[in-house]
């Protein structure tokens, strides 16, 4: 990913809550020159200062059987918003886009093992919706057996992060405050978000 210094994120705290709070992201893999992505909610946990991530394929999605013998890229993107030139302090200038997007790249190993599958379907419960965890574990085993065998479950050892912060840190600080205004105004949810962010990285300056 093409990263302009200025907006260079290495605060690894950071970017595992971007992660967390984002985290249903983009999982891709290229084979024969072919690339194959898939989009998919995604446990972001961390073993000492290894970051690993949980999820799983529907098994007829035949992307599963690419992940252990190919380099894995996930990208987690969401918050967006377009800037216009009426927050700027001078006319002659051009539209943008704010965002963040975290690429992490890593290594797939596939969960054979029914025990582990369960625990990471539980842990993707606990993780969206701990409220229906009783409902699962009144759930029949044979039934929780039929509907895991639908999928396959996996997780990923990340090898690298690349974090992207273009939040509007080449304005000046009188733009990056009208920018936020601006934005905190709207009614996108994205572009809320983007202020929102863009204040946390004033204040963190």
């Amino acid at each position: 990913m093409y990263i302009p210094k200025v907006n260079l994120s290495t605060d690894k705290s950071e970017i595992i809550e971007f992660m967390k709070r984002f985290s249903f992201a983009t999982i891709i893999t290229s084979k024969g020159n072919f690339p194959t992505a898939t989009h998919l909610p995604f446990v972001v946990t961390t073993k000492g200062d290894q970051i690993v991530l949980t999820s799983h394929f529907a098994k007829a999605n035949g992307h599963w059987q690419d992940i252990e013998n190919n380099s894995v890229l996930v990208i987690f993107s969401e918050p967006h918003a377009y800037v216009s030139t009426k927050n700027y302090d001078k006319e002659l200038n051009v539209p943008t886009w704010n965002y963040i997007s975290i690429h992490a790249y890593g290594k797939g190993k596939l969960i054979i093992e029914q025990e582990k599958t369960f625990e990471i379907l539980e842990a993707t419960i606990d993780n969206y919706e701990t409220e229906y965890r009783q409902n699962w574990d009144n759930f029949p085993e044979e039934y929780k057996l039929k509907m895991s065998k639908g999928i396959v479950a996996f997780e990923i050892l990340l090898t690298d992060l690349q974090a992207k912060k273009k939040l509007s840190q080449n304005r000046t600080g009188t733009e990056q405050k009208k920018i936020i205004e601006t934005l905190s105004n709207s009614k996108d949810t994205n572009e809320i978000i983007i202020a929102e962010y863009m204040k946390k990285n004033l204040t963190d300056k």
